[in-house]
C-alpha cells in the first residue's frame, strides 16, 4: 500500500494525522471495508466536504478503487461534495412535519437566510437543507442542527435559532447536548467521541408515552428465550377469548338475519 499525498488540508490533501486516523478506523473492523462510512465522515471533519484526495486516501487504505468509494459517497445524502457551513440546518419536510408547519419553516428560512436548498450563507455559517425524515414525528415539526434535534418548531423559533447560531450564541438541542460545529459533529460520527453524549435530556415525554402506558397496565417484554411472561400469556388468552366471542356473536347475528330473509 502506497500512501497518497499528505499535503496540507488547505490544498485539499490528506494530512498525516487524518491519514493515521483513517487507518485507525479501518482497523476497528474484521473486514476493513466496513469502516468506509465513518472514514468518509472523518474526511468531512478534516476537509469540510468529501474531497477527491479524501476519496483516494480511503481507497488506498481499504484496497478498493476510488470509484467504489465515490459510489458510496454519492449515494448517501449525509456526504457533501460542496463545502458545508459551520452549522448544517435541516428542516423536515416529510408528510407529517410538512402539514404541521415544516414547509412554512423551510420557506421562511430560505427568505431569512437568502439561500436555497443545500446552499450556504455568504458568511459561511449556515447551510440549509430540507430533510426527508428526522424520525421524530412525535415532536413535529422538527429541525436538526448538525444532527441534533430541535423539536416543536415554528417559523419564528426557527429564525431565532439560525440568528443565534450565526451570532455565536450557545445553542442546545431540545433532546441532546449543546450544539457543536458541523466538522466537530462529523468527527463524532467517525467514531471519536467528544464527551457530550450524556449531556442534556435524551428523551422527552412524547417518546415515553408508550413506556408509561405499559407500566400502568403491567405489560412486559418477552423473556430472553423468546417466551412470553405469564401475565402477557394470560392477557393474550383473554384477548383471544374476547375476539372469539365477538366473532361468534357476529356469526349468530348473520345466521339469524339469513333465516329471516329466507322466511
Amino acid at each position: 500500500m502506497s500512501q497518497v499525498s499528505t499535503s496540507s488540508t488547505s490544498g485539499g490533501g490528506v494530512d498525516d494525522k487524518t491519514y493515521a486516523e483513517l487507518q485507525e478506523i479501518a482497523a476497528r473492523y474484521p473486514e476493513p471495508r466496513s469502516g468506509l462510512l465513518p472514514m468518509l465522515h472523518l474526511v468531512q471533519s478534516a476537509h469540510g466536504r468529501i474531497t477527491p484526495e479524501g476519496i483516494e486516501a480511503c481507497a488506498d487504505i481499504l484496497g478498493i478503487s476510488a470509484a467504489d468509494v465515490s459510489g458510496v459517497a454519492t449515494f448517501y445524502t449525509m456526504y457533501k461534495r460542496r463545502p458545508v457551513g459551520d452549522y448544517h440546518v435541516g428542516v423536515c419536510t416529510n408528510t407529517l412535519c410538512a402539514v404541521m408547519g415544516g414547509d412554512a419553516i423551510f420557506s421562511r428560512l430560505k427568505d431569512h437566510l437568502d439561500v436555497g436548498n443545500d446552499e450556504t450563507t455568504a458568511d459561511g455559517k449556515v447551510t440549509l437543507e430540507h430533510i426527508e425524515c428526522n424520525a421524530a414525528c412525535d415532536y413535529a415539526p422538527v429541525m436538526m442542527v448538525n444532527w441534533e434535534f430541535m423539536d416543536n418548531m415554528t417559523p419564528e423559533k426557527a429564525t431565532q435559532l439560525v440568528d443565534d447560531l450565526r451570532s455565536g450564541a450557545k445553542v442546545r438541542s431540545t433532546r441532546g447536548p449543546r450544539v457543536v460545529t458541523w466538522r466537530q459533529a462529523e468527527r463524532v460520527l467517525a467514531g471519536f467521541p467528544d464527551g457530550l453524549a450524556d449531556e442534556g435530556p435524551t428523551a422527552g415525554p412524547a417518546s415515553l408515552v408508550g413506556l408509561r402506558i405499559a407500566r400502568e397496565r403491567g405489560w412486559t417484554a418477552p423473556d430472553g428465550d423468546g417466551s412470553k411472561p405469564a401475565g402477557a400469556i394470560e392477557s393474550d388468552a383473554s384477548n383471544h377469548a374476547e375476539s372469539a366471542a365477538v366473532e361468534e356473536s357476529s356469526s349468530s347475528d348473520e345466521t339469524a338475519a339469513e333465516k329471516d330473509e329466507g322466511q
